[in-house]
């Protein structure tokens, strides 16, 4: 059976950091090891990203839990979380170890729990603060590039004045690259989901920085939900990053590689990814997981397809039975109209 025109070929993985141009954000709860192997079949050279990892976490809990990653992963970015240099200075030196290709600092995380602790978004109050933080992330990271993601402002922020600030701070500190979700995040009034859809979104806010900071790696996120839109709307910028559309409805990301990286188009092996992922999640189980930690991932891969409503019912309720099997992944693909000895949908 043919490979996914995903899977790894050769001894070198694709050139990771400031040197791509399509990128998938890191979302709490959603980029964990699992989502990241299942989305590494659907694009060979998009940069993943996992979740937002705190650094006292890793400085504290169980490294190999928290940062392991299957080298299909590659290019990989870690997304720490924190606002003390010397701790974020430390998670990324244990980072160094597992092989990381970026590490990257969040500035635009507007959650309760990230507030409590002034970090995420909290941070574009202070660009002194994050830029000492991102030079000490710099220096410990010995040549593996840093980058940032941040936000437009914060609450009453003007986001000409607040965005330079923190651009300039990151500049000076040595980043590699700037990512900028292109809303403000309102840190009173609105929950996390809110601040991902009401904040209005203003495209031409990067696109200044851009033309104010030159050379430096300016990428896009925020919004965007095809690929159309992403390369017409990154237009004139480094890099585009998609999140929630790339994660709800993963087979947007079949198409990454030839958009974005000239690579010829081909038509996406679906049965192949079918039976990758089954071997996954087989050894996945083996080693004392469960299936649903796999398939809760894949539940919008035929979104708007034949047999999508019944693939997702099957993975949502068969996959967190007692004894779940891989061969149910096989069994829902069935009933997509795409699949083997298809059942009517």
């Amino acid at each position: 059976m043919t490979k996914p025109p995903s899977q790894s070929v050769g001894n070198e993985p694709p050139q990771p950091a400031a040197g791509s141009r399509f990128a998938v954000a890191p979302m709490i709860d959603w980029t964990d090891r699992h989502c990241r192997f299942f989305h590494r079949q659907l694009s060979r050279r998009a940069l993943l990203y996992t979740e937002m990892i705190v650094d006292e976490a890793i400085l504290h809990g169980d490294v190999e839990r928290l940062l392991g990653f299957d080298a299909a992963e590659h290019p990989l970015a870690l997304q720490l979380g924190g606002s003390d240099p010397e701790k974020l200075a430390r998670a990324t030196r244990t980072a160094l170890g597992f092989g990381y290709d970026e590490i990257n600092l969040n500035v635009g995380c507007p959650s309760d729990r990230v507030q409590s602790g002034t970090f995420g978004a909290c941070l574009m109050r202070d660009p002194a603060l994050v830029g000492e933080c991102l030079a000490a992330m710099v220096e410990a990271a010995a040549g593996v590039p840093v980058t940032v993601k941040c936000r437009l402002g914060v609450d009453e922020q003007d986001i000409e004045e607040a965005l330079d600030a923190l651009a300039d701070a990151a500049v000076a500190a040595g980043v590699s690259g700037i990512w900028v979700h292109a809303r403000k995040a309102w840190l009173q009034g609105l929950s996390p989901r809110e601040n991902r859809e009401i904040p209005p979104l203003d495209y031409g806010r990067v696109h200044r920085l851009k033309a104010r900071l030159g050379a430096m790696f300016v990428g896009l996120n925020g919004g965007l939900k095809t690929l159309d839109q992403a390369r017409d709307e990154a237009a004139g910028l480094d890099g585009v990053m998609l999140g929630r559309a790339a994660y709800q409805t993963p087979d947007v990301l079949t198409g990454v590689d030839a958009a974005f990286f000239g690579e010829p188009a081909e038509v996406f092996d679906t049965g192949a990814l079918i039976e990758t992922m089954i071997d996954y999640a087989a050894r996945h189980i083996a080693s004392g997981g469960k299936l649903n930690h796999v398939t809760r991932h894949m539940t919008g891969l035929f979104s708007g397809r034949p047999g999508a409503r019944r693939w997702r019912q099957m993975l949502s309720e068969g996959a967190t039975r007692a004894g779940a099997a891989p061969e149910l992944i096989r069994e829902a693909y069935r009933q997509v109209g795409e699949g083997p000895a298809s059942a009517a949908a």
